[in-house]
């Protein structure tokens, strides 16, 4: 694939600002539309077009695939973790046990917010993986 200079010069411009939407997606998931999901997929897209303007070993130089593979594991049990958090606190698997505050307030999600965070990474890392790996069959 031949490189051009304008979609890379393009790309590199535009990729923070893909990346800044998808962690503002994450966290302001729990009190608008969006949320882990979308959010660790816009931030996957902005990885993935780096990686398809200037190449998969400029985008790994950035994002380590092994960093990737760390990202997604750790997120996966603390997914795990908050689930179990409910059960210890007498509950069911991913009940709140975070006090909860007043509706419109930062806080007043409980643990949502947290599991945004956990959802958003895990999503961007596993997508981002799996862009990689695809990649490198050209």
């Amino acid at each position: 694939m031949k490189e051009s200079e304008i979609v890379s010069v393009i790309s590199r411009k535009l990729v923070p600002y893909i990346l800044i939407f998808g962690l503002y997606l994450i966290s302001y998931g729990h009190l608008s539309p969006g949320g882990g999901f979308q959010g660790g997929v816009v931030l996957a897209s902005g990885i993935i077009l780096l990686a398809l303007a200037r190449g998969t070993d400029s985008a790994q130089k950035l994002f380590p695939e092994r960093n990737l593979r760390i990202v997604e594991a750790k997120a996966f049990f603390l997914f795990l973790f908050m689930g179990i958090g409910g059960l210890v606190a007498g509950g069911y698997f991913l009940q709140n046990f975070l006090p909860l505050g007043k509706a419109g307030e930062v806080p007043s999600a409980g643990f949502i917010f947290f599991l945004n965070l956990i959802i958003g990474l895990k999503v961007s890392a596993g997508i981002s993986l799996i862009c990689f790996y695809l990649l490198k069959g050209e």
